[in-house]
């Protein structure tokens, strides 16, 4: 059972930064990921950045971002597959590729680059980050980290330590509607039945991978 505590986002980097550092320091060297998990809206790439950069302040050039949804499916294959209405879901990753490129970068010794995901186009784009040698720390950031189910289930053993974010259900469907109306893509009466019919239960399946991690923060968060 993970261990449970509320605290505000800035109280969960404070608390995770001098951990973290102390895992890196007992490492002697090899290369750690710590995972952040939560369903869509719950803050990860946010609360993620933020966990990079106060790393980097303490070691610099020590940490770095590693994020799931560069590995959406692309939007071509897709449309192809029929499958755009259920974008988001698991089936709708490239599950096995990150795995594969997780189990890579735990161990790479040169410059490593990886996919992201841009939401001005709802697409994957190539070489939106990298991992330069140096690099200690993998902050990997993704709604999927702790699902038990294939291929999802060969992430948790890569996660030197796993920390679930919860955020309210009603307060992600807000954020939810903001974030899918930000670049004016589609039509508020679409994106309200994208995320009842998809984000939602994304949401709903995720927080059952929950007691997976080894901590969960219950974020005390305003809308």
């Amino acid at each position: 059972m993970a261990e449970r505590l509320r605290l505000t986002p800035a109280e969960a980097l404070q608390r995770l930064v001098p951990h973290i550092s102390e895992m890196q320091s007992e490492a002697d060297g090899h290369r750690i990921a710590i995972g952040l998990a939560g369903g869509p809206g719950a803050g990860k790439s946010t609360l993620a950045a933020e966990l990079v950069n106060l790393l980097n302040v303490v070691r610099t050039g020590s940490a770095a971002l590693v994020p799931m949804d560069g590995f959406h499916m692309r939007h071509a294959k897709l449309e192809a597959l029929q499958e755009t209405h259920r974008k988001g879901a698991p089936h709708t990753f490239e599950g096995a590729a990150f795995v594969d490129f997780l189990h890579h970068l735990k161990s790479a010794t040169g410059r490593v680059s990886g996919p992201g995901y841009s939401r001005e186009i709802e697409d994957v784009v190539d070489d939106a980050f990298t991992v330069a040698p140096e690099v200690g720390v993998l902050i990997v950031e993704g709604n999927y980290l702790l699902l038990p189910s294939p291929p999802w289930a060969g992430v948790r053993p890569l996660l030197d330590y796993a920390v679930y974010l919860d955020v309210p259900r009603d307060l992600v469907e807000a954020r939810l509607l903001r974030r899918h109306a930000e670049h004016g893509l589609f039509t508020e009466e679409r994106n309200r039945a994208h995320i009842a019919r998809n984000d939602l239960p994304n949401y709903d399946l995720v927080a059952t991978s929950a007691d997976r991690a080894d901590v969960v923060f219950e974020l005390v968060v305003e809308r």
